[in-house]
């Protein structure tokens, strides 16, 4: 990491004896917020755990949320828009029980970087320890980051994290005193999903990934498999991998008909009524358009890849998360392949997504180019580090700022289809670094680094960036420039990759892509465009005002066509299939 602005900012536990003394003198609140406060001592959060909870000791990082809003559990409203939380965090190595985590005005926080700057009111109060594990990496060191452990890395829904019971009190830092918090109670494990007819569930442990790790290491599939796959046992069919974020179990897929007893859920993002009840739809549609006869008979698996550092690890092979690129692609989908009677050629093999999915989908292709035949990207992320959201790393000496002669404006991050902006880049990444340092925070620019970067000599990601300042690494950012802008690699690399892409890169967005990936994919367009020897041949298409995360459907609004991936792309593989399979390739037996 190139600077200490981490460790300056987020505090590291301290036990004093000194504050357990004031504790005792000044008269500790009650549970409900009330009791005697001295105004000697200055307002702080004392967190522990009973023995009771959990033996000990815990490494990690212990997260303090006051929340203005009581219906919904403090840790649930954590975010960085217009409605965000105050939230504060401290890591913790060896803490026992009983012993204080102590949350007080020096430790780091969003929005208010310190408790002394919180309005007096009352809040409904919440803390979480956040564990994490040591991982003795290949690379020679060792590294505290947390294990997924089935959610998907939320450390809000993480098993076995420990978490205290929301109490409403009364804070105001000008009216002192210490306040006690016990993380009284222990996240559940999650269940696993059962297989049924149609999806079928998978898990290997990874040799690559366990080699880099250090330990057992795992990836999991949900497997979509086609209509009359038991009675056609001749039958090998095409493979999709549908790329995106954690899937609990393969969404958008349901075998009965709507809940007809359904209580209705506005969609404040939408603004749809109901939009609970249209999802049921939309996924009971897709069950009777896959099983009719017109439909072709593919398998369609969504990958569980979720790591220590983010929900999934970008399917890429890197220098922080490991060689998660090859161990999809030549451990996973070969096992997916034999088991489920895939064909396993690369002419079979296709990519699509959104958002994460979309950027994974088009690196898959662009760094595995003989392994899949096409690639349908919708709403990637950046796939053009000039316009990463709103910033030219290569160019911008700040992320956070653009500066004038004499003036400073602060860049924003995220904006609804009319352009109003809720969220800045500071504020974003303000917040990661008060849920974890280290890139530990399982959040989207922490992961983009974790991906991207180098490793430090510490082991865990080099920043791009300053996280508390915004000032860029220039030479971190010509790192990912030659290894992950994948504009840039298909421009340095087209000679060899272009007779190898030629038909198979489609790339969809909305032009008010709430995270402005529209400007990434107009840079990656006019490459495109100008490429000869050959031609790209494939698409770019674009949404008139459309959301993230648009995916090439003119006719429905956002809220429609991210349910329809599968019945949108599947009939364009096929025409991909009938136009570049290789002579003697098998087109028959899956076609019943």
């Amino acid at each position: 990491m190139s600077r200490n602005a981490l460790n300056t900012y987020a505090s590291a536990v301290t036990t004093l004896p000194l504050f357990v003394m004031l504790l005792g003198m000044a008269g500790c609140t009650s549970p409900d917020g009330g009791g005697q406060r001295s105004a000697d001592v200055p307002l702080a959060f004392s967190i522990s755990y009973p023995e009771s909870v959990a033996p000990g000791p815990i490494d990690g990082r212990v997260i303090l949320i006051l929340a203005a809003d009581d219906e919904i559990e403090p840790r649930y409203q954590v975010g960085a828009g217009l409605g965000a939380p105050q939230v504060f965090g401290i890591d913790v190595e060896g803490l026992t029980p009983g012993e204080a985590a102590v949350i007080d005005a020096g430790v780091f926080g969003f929005p208010k970087e310190s408790l002394a700057e919180v309005p007096p009111g009352e809040y409904s109060v919440q803390a979480v320890l956040h564990e994490y594990q040591s991982f003795d990496l290949a690379t020679g060191h060792t590294v505290k980051l947390p294990m997924d452990r089935g959610e998907g890395q939320r450390w809000n829904r993480a098993p076995g994290n420990l978490f205290s019971t929301p109490r409403r009190i009364s804070v105001d830092p000008a009216d002192a005193g210490p306040i006690e918090i016990s993380l009284d109670q222990l996240i559940p494990p999650i269940e696993e999903p059962e297989d049924t007819e149609y999806i079928k569930h998978v898990r290997i442990q990874s040799d690559l990934l366990t080699e880099f790790w250090g330990r057992p290491m795992y990836l999991g599939a949900h497997v979509l498999l086609p209509e009359g796959f038991d009675e056609n046992p001749e039958a090998r069919y095409p493979l999709i991998v549908f790329h995106g974020h954690f899937p609990s179990d393969f969404g958008g897929f349901r075998t009965e008909p709507p809940d007809p007893d359904l209580e209705c859920e506005h969609s404040e993002r939408f603004d749809v009524e109901c939009y609970n009840r249209i999802v049921q739809e939309e996924a009971y549609d897709f069950y009777r358009t896959w099983i009719s006869e017109e439909f072709p008979r593919f398998i369609i698996i969504e990958v569980q890849h979720a790591n220590p550092y983010y929900d999934d690890s970008y399917a890429v092979n890197s220098a922080n998360l490991g060689p998660y690129g090859d161990a999809i692609t030549y451990e996973l989908i070969p096992y997916i392949e034999e088991r489920f009677r895939g064909i396993g050629e690369g002419w079979a093999r296709f990519l699509y997504g959104g958002s994460t999915g979309g950027w994974e989908a088009l690196a898959v292709q662009v760094f595995y180019p003989d392994e899949y035949n096409g690639t349908f990207a919708a709403c990637p992320d950046p796939i053009d580090f000039r316009a990463y959201t709103l910033l030219d790393i290569y160019d911008e000496p700040n992320a956070y700022y653009v500066d004038g002669p004499f003036k400073r404006v602060e860049r924003p991050v995220h904006r609804n289809w009319l352009g109003e902006i809720d969220q800045t880049l500071a504020e974003y990444n303000h917040l990661e670094l008060v849920l974890g340092t280290k890139n530990r925070s399982g959040d989207q620019f922490d992961i983009w680094e974790a991906v991207y970067s180098p490793q430090g000599d510490d082991g865990y990601p080099k920043r791009l960036w300053d996280k508390r300042t915004g000032e860029i690494d220039r030479e971190i950012a010509e790192y990912w420039r030659e290894n992950y802008d994948l504009r840039h690699i298909l421009e340095r690399d087209w000679e060899t990759l272009g007779p190898k892409l030629e038909g198979k890169i489609h790339i969809y967005v909305g032009d008010m892509d709430n995270w402005y990936l529209n400007n990434a994919v107009y840079l990656m367009e006019e490459f495109l465009e100008g490429t000869s020897d050959p031609y790209y041949g494939g698409v770019v298409d674009y949404g008139d005002r459309f959301e993230h995360c648009w995916n090439g459907d003119h006719e429905n609004g956002n809220h429609i066509s991210r349910l329809r991936y599968n019945t949108m792309y599947v009939p364009r593989i096929l025409e991909r299939i009938e136009k570049a399979a290789p002579p003697g390739s098998d087109l028959k037996s899956w076609r019943h």
